[in-house]
């Protein structure tokens, strides 16, 4: 089966406290679909997650956000959890890295808290969105329109309430981002013939044999 996102460069934007399946699950089908995935952090080494409130496993940090820009990925990934999102949404880079792939119209799946960092971005002002339930009055202080829905789809964003959502979320980002594959990828992936198209091309070819072995026995009698 072809691979959705082959060649795709992905950024998970994540700090210590992220939830793990908000991370875990979508990275793991980001790679089954062919992306390549990347972790950016605030420092380097391994970040710690957690299972609700129970610490969880470390994930190894690819690239500090002092190492990477924006422009260097095509989609942007940003998981939940308590404590992750809000580390990040004091840290000045972060918060700018956020933004620029907003300004560079870059696709970006966000899930349970992650639309923390996005409203300290100052980026959902009129933008539809979920996010965990008890943050809904944070979405609506900052100018966006919250919906209890499992899946919310607004341009280039896709969101999510949490992990109960995970089955509708790993399919609604992959589309979306695969809206936004590379136009250098894109163009590499192997074109399907038609069936009709196979069909005709294969009467032609059976027509040109036929009429072939018909000149042969002309000019042989």
């Amino acid at each position: 089966m072809a691979k959705k996102l082959n060649g795709m460069r992905v950024a998970v934007l994540a700090a210590d406290g992220f939830e793990q399946v908000e991370l875990t699950r979508p990275v793991k089908k980001l790679r089954r679909e062919g992306a390549q995935v990347e972790i950016i952090s605030l420092r380097p080494g391994s970040i710690r997650g957690m299972n609700l409130l129970v610490p969880g496993k470390k994930v190894g940090v690819d690239a500090t956000l002092r190492e990477v820009k924006a422009a260097d990925y095509d989609a942007l990934l940003l998981p939940g959890g308590f404590v992750n999102p809000d580390l990040l949404r004091q840290s000045a880079l972060a918060l700018e890295f956020v933004r620029d792939f907003e300004r560079l119209g870059r696709p970006i799946a966000v899930i349970c808290h992650g639309p923390w960092v996005l409203a300290s971005a100052d980026l959902v002002r009129g933008r539809r969105l979920t996010s965990w339930p008890g943050i809904q009055d944070d979405i609506h202080n900052a100018g966006g329109i919250w919906e209890d829905s499992p899946v919310v789809r607004d341009g280039t964003w896709v969101s999510s309430r949490g992990p109960h959502d995970l089955l509708e979320f790993l399919p609604a980002m992959v589309a979306l981002f695969a809206e936004h594959l590379p136009a250098s990828q894109a163009q590499g992936r192997p074109k399907v013939a038609r069936p009709w198209l196979r069909w005709l091309l294969g009467g032609l070819a059976m027509a040109t044999l036929g009429y072939g072995l018909k000149e042969r026995q002309v000019f042989s009698t």
